[in-house]
């Protein structure tokens, strides 16, 4: 990967990706972290979420994606300062059908959605990929993140014809 300028990790679970390894990706390029890695422990039964990671795991991260349940494992729910204080200098909260938060440059704002009423199985990695494309092509992160939702609406509304 010595070209890529951008690179997105979506771990399935914690430990997933080393910190070591997310230094290793992180040097040279921009790194994108879908935070579903932080919040799902590695252990058999039914899923369950929690705050209990490494915040080493964050230090070399550009972009934190989370969707809500996971913002509420890790810092109690959405509580901007909080999430702004875990340490990327993008943080983004997905709400499904209710759009999405951007935490940037000091900043929070809020991007609302068009409700769809299909599965959003593959949305939030949909929104990742959208927002990162946008960014690398110079957007800022709120523009980013409503090109974002709009290309997740549109995938999401030609599923349900």
């Amino acid at each position: 990967m010595p070209r890529a300028a951008w690179v997105h990790v979506a771990p399935l679970l914690r430990g997933d990706f080393p910190a070591e390894t997310l230094a290793a990706l992180a040097r040279g390029r921009r790194l994108s972290f879908d935070g579903q890695g932080l919040t799902r422990p590695r252990e058999l039964g039914r899923l369950r979420l929690n705050g209990d990671y490494d915040p080493d795991l964050l230090r070399h991260v550009s972009i934190l994606k989370l969707a809500e349940e996971e913002a509420e494992a890790l810092v109690g729910g959405v509580d901007e300062d909080a999430l702004a204080a875990l340490g990327p200098p993008e943080v983004l909260v997905t709400f499904g059908s209710r759009g999405s938060l951007v935490i940037a440059g000091g900043s929070a704002e809020r991007v609302h959605a068009h409700h769809v009423d299909v599965n959003p199985t593959g949305s939030g990695d949909a929104f990742s990929a959208a927002y990162l494309a946008a960014r690398a092509s110079g957007q800022a992160p709120v523009a980013a993140a409503r090109r974002a939702t709009a290309l997740v609406g549109l995938m999401l509304s030609r599923r349900s014809v």
